[in-house]
């Protein structure tokens, strides 16, 4: 079935049906239900060369990734972004177009991109701060939304972001509250704004509790199982060990584990731990009682929610610019405790 016969058929315009189908925020939602059921019943799949020459836009997000971060293509985590960016872009009838180039190929690839009309938009990630890429994206009129914030940029841009400082002034306080005071930061690449948030987070609880930073204590890096298996056996070492961890992801929670287990001390009991980014679809945490004590934010809603509002955008240019702050859940497992008593 065609266009124009499913538009006759529901008695509705072929411009109506196709804007249904694309899902214009100006379509009724009773209109959009009725031409998608109309649409499933008949087997009609929306043709995208003809909607791109018609609209002049390509109904693709492009997403790319320096080769500096080429790891993330295979980080559970990054996979869930992904995921959802993809899933909903489907639902709008937009692809994910994924790239990959060296750092200083970087502008010249958004360039090119613009000028080629390769994709309607962008999905940055991984901000550092002063991040350029938003002037640069701002200066060449493309859409976008960045995933996270990037520090000392003031004019308004569009963004969606969990409450990291929040995220982890919550979870060290939680461990202060159980009596430690000897607790480590795991934490993720500090050349990236969210993980500098999060030390911010680690540090205020301390400072609130009158505890010491202490820098034998405080680690950062690629968030993998490696990593904290290797930053969490180093520390072990120390004259004074920590009796608690907050961990930057649940894959470095997973190597820090290890390291207690090859050291003979049990997770819970002798060290505690409390995860990040433990909502994945691979690598779960939702057991009746879960393993790790975590604090909680899906990354794959997180993608969901930047491709409906890039969508929205490209769709919309003269909107308003949209933002997003979302908080994470606090979630007891077994994996915390009281701190141990020591000699």
């Amino acid at each position: 079935m065609k266009l124009r016969e499913l538009s006759t058929h529901l008695g509705l315009s072929p411009t109506t049906v196709s804007r249904a189908l694309a899902g214009y925020p100006e379509v009724s939602a009773k209109t959009r239900a009725r031409v998608e059921a109309a649409a499933a019943q008949h087997g009609y799949q929306p043709d995208k060369r003809a909607r791109a020459l018609a609209t002049g836009r390509s109904f693709a997000i492009g997403h790319i990734l320096s080769s500096h971060h080429k790891e993330e293509l295979v980080n559970p985590i990054s996979g869930d972004f992904i995921g959802g960016i993809t899933e909903r872009s489907a639902d709008f009838g937009y692809s994910l177009s994924l790239t990959i180039v060296k750092p200083d190929q970087e502008t010249t690839t958004f360039r090119k991109m613009k000028s080629e009309g390769a994709v309607d938009g962008i999905v940055l990630q991984l901000p550092r701060k002063n991040d350029s890429r938003i002037a640069l994206m701002q200066e060449i009129g493309m859409p976008f939304v960045m995933h996270g914030r990037a520090t000392g940029i003031v004019a308004p841009y569009p963004w969606v972001d969990v409450n990291n400082t929040r995220a982890f002034h919550r979870a060290t306080t939680f461990l202060i509250d159980l009596g430690h005071r000897h607790i480590a930061l795991i934490n993720g690449d500090e050349t990236v704004d969210y993980a500098v948030r999060r030390r911010a987070g680690y540090h205020t609880a301390l400072s609130a509790a009158d505890i010491a930073m202490d820098t034998a204590m405080m680690t950062s890096g690629p968030m993998t199982e490696e990593n904290g298996h290797a930053a969490v056996s180093m520390m072990l070492k120390n004259a004074v060990p920590p009796t608690a961890l907050v961990v930057s992801s649940i894959t470095q929670a997973i190597g820090a584990r290890r390291a207690i287990q090859e050291a003979g001390l049990v997770m819970g009991r002798d060290i505690s731990i409390v995860a990040y980014d433990d909502d994945l679809s691979y690598l779960g945490n939702r057991q009746e009682v879960p393993v790790f004590t975590a604090v909680r934010s899906s990354v794959r809603e997180a993608g969901k929610t930047i491709a409906e509002m890039l969508i929205h955008q490209i769709e919309s240019p003269q909107g308003e610019i949209r933002d997003r702050l979302l908080e994470a859940e606090l979630v007891v497992g077994t994996s915390t405790g009281p701190a141990p008593q020591r000699a």
